[in-house]
């Protein structure tokens, strides 16, 4: 793609410094309609004769803007790390100590981070040395407000994974009976789950996450900081969880 790409841009610097130099200038700042005329017309014939030079143009000014976000995104990601990387210890999963951390901004009611959640265990069953921080972010409704507030909620009774766990597998819609009788089910305190929905902690909590994910303009959910690396929304394979690890441990 990009000896393609170079080979327009030559393309393009020979037809303009041709054009220039019949005319006598010697500039390539200053044209008459006529060469501009010619300069046109010479390129509208190439891209005829090969089209993919614009496809592959194209290509290149997007891979540009994709390495300036997440340039953009990584300066964010340092600027905040030491926010980014604190967290309840409820939402710590892995080594609590371990040097490389990874941290997580996902939706309850998302069906990337619902599906990527078995992989996930699996990763971290891989790398017990990672320490995996979980920022719960409710972006995607009142459904996703909810969910939070009770998985959130939860971790008053010691039982924030085991409420993440049930809700996110839960496919039925949301209201307030139905979490409180998922708590009933996997042994919480229902009674309790319910007050503490509505308590300061909860609503501390979602604040400082959103507020966060606002900082990194964060874009959806998944999206993956693996250290100070490399900043990846959207599902993972496993193969591109370990290479970005890989990139993290290095820093």
């Amino acid at each position: 793609m990009f000896a393609t790409v170079f080979a327009a841009g030559a393309f393009f610097s020979a037809a303009v410094g041709g054009s220039a130099l019949a005319a006598g200038t010697g500039s390539t700042n200053t044209f008459s309609p006529a060469q501009r005329a010619e300069i046109v017309e010479i390129l509208r014939q190439a891209l005829k004769e090969d089209p993919t030079i614009l496809t592959d143009a194209i290509e290149s000014l997007k891979t540009k803007a994709e390495q300036q976000k997440q340039a953009n995104a990584l300066s964010a990601v340092n600027s905040h790390w030491s926010e980014l990387a604190s967290a309840p210890i409820y939402a710590v999963r892995g080594n609590p100590y371990g040097k490389v951390s990874v941290i997580e901004f996902y939706d309850p009611r998302c069906s990337y981070c619902r599906a990527m959640a078995p992989q996930i265990d699996q990763f971290l069953a891989k790398h017990p040395d990672i320490r995996f921080v979980e920022k719960i972010v409710p972006v995607l409704g009142s459904s996703s407000v909810l969910d939070t507030r009770a998985i959130i909620a939860a971790s008053a009774q010691g039982k924030y994974d085991v409420m993440r766990r049930a809700l996110m597998q839960d496919t039925t819609r949301p209201t307030e009976d139905r979490i409180l009788e998922v708590a009933k089910a996997n042994g919480l305190d229902a009674d309790r789950l319910k007050a503490d929905m509505s308590s300061p902690t909860t609503v501390t909590a979602i604040t400082t996450n959103l507020n966060q994910g606002h900082d990194i303009g964060l874009d959806g959910t998944p999206t993956f900081l693996f250290g100070r690396a490399v900043v990846a929304p959207g599902a993972l394979t496993l193969d591109q969880m370990e290479g970005f690890l890989a990139q993290a441990k290095k820093i």
